[in-house]
Formats: C-alpha cells, sequence, structure tokens
C-alpha cells in the first residue's frame, strides 16, 4: 500500500510538473513575425491610378507580398484584364486576395454584381468586400443590411468566392445598447458572410478587441492594421508604431483567432503615402507578436 501511494503520489507529482512546464512553455513561447503581410491599396489612392504597375511593383519591392484592392475609376483591376493582372502579380510574387468593391451601386443590380464576381473570380482573387454601409438609424434597417448581405454573399459563394464585410466605428457603436456589428455577426450565415475587422476602428469606438475576437474570432478572416492617435477629439492616423494600438496584443489575439490576413491600412501621412508605406512594411518586418 505504502509503495502504490508513494508511486501515485510520484506521478501526480510528475504530471503537475509537467503541466507546469507546459504552461510555462506556452508563456514563453517565441514571438512569431507576421509573414506575409499585405496592403490595403487605398493606402496609395493619391498615387496608384497614374501609374498602377510601376506603384503595385513599388509597394511588392517594399514587403508587400499580398494586396487588397478597391473600386476606383477604372475598377478594382485598374484598368487590367482579369488574366493580366494575375500574370502581372504572379511575376512580382504577390498575390491579390481581396478587393472592396461598389457594393452599394451594385447589391441590387445583378448584372453588374456579376460582372464584378467573374472578375473577381478570374484574376484569382478570393474575397468580395462590402467596404462601407454606413449608420443606420433603426434596428429594421440593421436587418434589411443583413438579409442582403445574405443574398449577395449566396451569389458570390456561387463563383467559389467569399463575401464580407469591413466595420467602420458605427457598427461598434451601441444603438439602444447594442452593437449593430453583433447583430449582423448574429443575424448572417456564416457559409455566405464572412467579415474583416479593422483594428483601428474598433479600438477608436471603445470596444475591447480582444473581448470581441474572443467571441467572434471565428467569423474573421482578414484585418486591417492601422494606428491613430486623438487630436482635437478626433483620430488621426499614423504611421505604424506611432499610435495607440497595442499591436503586439491585439495581433497576437487576432492570429489565435484564425484571422488569416493581415493587410496595413493607411489614410493619412506625416509626409506621403510611399513613406509611410515604406515604414509600415518596415515596422511589420520586425514586428514579433
Amino acid at each position: 500500500m505504502q509503495r502504490r501511494n508513494f508511486l501515485k503520489q510520484s506521478g501526480l507529482l510528475t504530471a503537475g510538473a509537467l503541466t507546469l512546464s507546459q504552461t510555462n512553455l506556452l508563456a514563453n513561447a517565441p514571438a512569431k513575425l507576421i509573414s506575409p503581410f499585405g496592403v490595403q491599396l487605398y493606402s496609395a489612392r493619391d498615387v496608384l491610378p497614374k501609374d498602377p504597375k510601376g506603384i503595385m511593383t513599388q509597394l511588392a519591392n517594399m514587403g508587400y507580398k499580398q494586396f487588397e484592392s478597391f473600386s476606383g475609376a477604372q475598377g478594382f483591376l485598374w484598368g487590367l484584364q482579369p488574366k493580366e493582372m494575375k500574370s502581372f502579380l504572379d511575376g512580382l510574387g504577390v498575390k491579390m486576395v481581396s478587393t472592396h468593391f461598389n457594393y452599394r451601386g451594385q447589391m441590387d443590380k445583378p448584372d453588374e454584381l456579376k460582372k464584378s464576381i467573374e472578375m473577381a473570380h478570374d484574376a484569382g482573387l478570393t474575397y468580395l468586400l462590402c467596404p462601407y454601409m454606413g449608420p443606420q438609424k433603426t434596428w429594421d434597417e440593421w436587418k434589411k443590411v443583413a438579409d442582403q448581405f445574405n443574398t449577395v454573399g449566396e451569389e458570390v459563394s456561387k463563383a467559389g468566392l467569399k463575401f464580407g464585410y469591413h466595420n467602420h466605428d458605427y457598427s461598434f457603436r451601441p444603438l439602444d445598447g447594442k452593437l449593430p456589428q453583433e447583430f449582423l455577426l448574429d443575424n448572417t450565415d456564416p457559409k455566405k458572410v464572412m467579415f474583416e475587422l479593422d483594428l483601428c476602428w474598433i479600438d477608436v469606438a471603445g470596444v475591447n478587441t480582444t473581448d470581441h475576437l474572443k467571441k467572434y474570432g471565428k467569423r474573421y478572416e482578414l484585418c486591417h492594421i492601422k494606428d491613430y492617435t486623438v487630436q482635437a477629439g478626433k483620430p488621426v492616423q499614423n504611421d505604424l508604431g506611432k499610435g495607440n494600438v497595442d499591436f503586439k496584443k491585439t495581433l497576437r489575439v487576432a492570429m489565435d483567432s484564425g484571422i488569416k490576413y493581415f493587410l496595413v491600412e493607411q489614410e493619412e501621412y506625416a509626409e506621403s503615402p510611399m513613406v509611410s508605406l515604406k515604414n509600415d512594411a518596415d515596422y511589420m518586418k520586425k514586428l514579433a507578436v
């Protein structure tokens, strides 16, 4: 009996030591670099239209290996045919994974929506994203938004692509004590609608990013990385690492929640878009989370 108790206690002690050791290993796990990382091309909107290929080449040389496009005057492929765009980016070692598109202008126009879906598909994109809806005044209006997301998402999914929504701060600001963003998450079909989390705008709205991702992280597949400070009561964007966002903590949570794509976006610049984007790329190369 004594020998049995001794062995039992020894086993418990050993198991306890292993558990403690594993916990310490996890706590002291080496930080990870985010590689690859990408950029939302809207960050270069002031210079991109004049020389799309030249600007995209510069961004690739800075270290951005994934692009997210947006709808400009020449469309989200910037005047290039889908296969031409794919071939060009393949040559740069870059993949265009997603685009913001003219959702509000096309959601009720099946032919135009179909054209965007086909272009995205043929260019090798994975995601078509609604970039902005604007604040809605009532829950009935938000319900219409959710229902329309499901409808458009079904059409996009038929082509083997994914449809999603990119937030601003308004969907994280309470309406009658509840968050519209959570309503959209709860009232859209995960098989038809996914989400892109803007890490600046959720922070500006005062919502805890960690808590939100613990609850809804599986619905987010992309995120925007941008920094800001508050000046005269308003958010002003900075080069990465020079603002309020705790990227080490926030991006670690984002990685652990399953977010797949990390895209830098900057809309305001201390000097110029390309200088800031070079600074941002250098920051991302060194950032271990």
